[in-house]
């Protein structure tokens, strides 16, 4: 008998909405790609840190379910309004987040997503 709800994961992407079910704790970048979605601009698909969170070329906005930042770089970023390193975030809940569909490298910040 499962006592830990199935989080579900909706991803907004290019004008498009994908939801998927994902075992609870999965790691959000680890489920993006293994569902052929891709945290990374063009450049970095290749040249990136392989989640260990120290690169920032995975960023996603978290539109709902927004976890507490826990990792130093996201703890930094959310108090200035960058996206959330998708390879420091745990899915234990229903979430939605959005794709970057124009960043260069890093995604830049909003002010109005700063992290309080």
């Amino acid at each position: 008998m499962r006592l830990t709800p199935i989080p579900t994961l909706t991803i907004l992407t290019h004008g498009e909405t994908h939801t998927l079910t994902v075992e609870p704790g999965a790691n959000l970048r680890r489920v993006l790609l293994d569902h052929g979605f891709s945290p990374y601009a063009a450049l970095t698909r290749r040249l990136n840190c392989g989640g260990r969170g120290l690169c920032a070329t995975c960023g996603v906005w978290i539109e709902e379910g927004t976890p507490a930042p826990d990792h130093w770089h996201d703890r930094v970023g959310a108090w200035f309004g960058y996206p959330r390193l998708s390879c420091q975030v745990s899915i234990t809940a229903d979430m939605t987040i959005r794709l970057l569909d124009d960043k260069r490298i890093w995604g830049g910040p909003e002010a109005a997503r700063r992290y309080r």
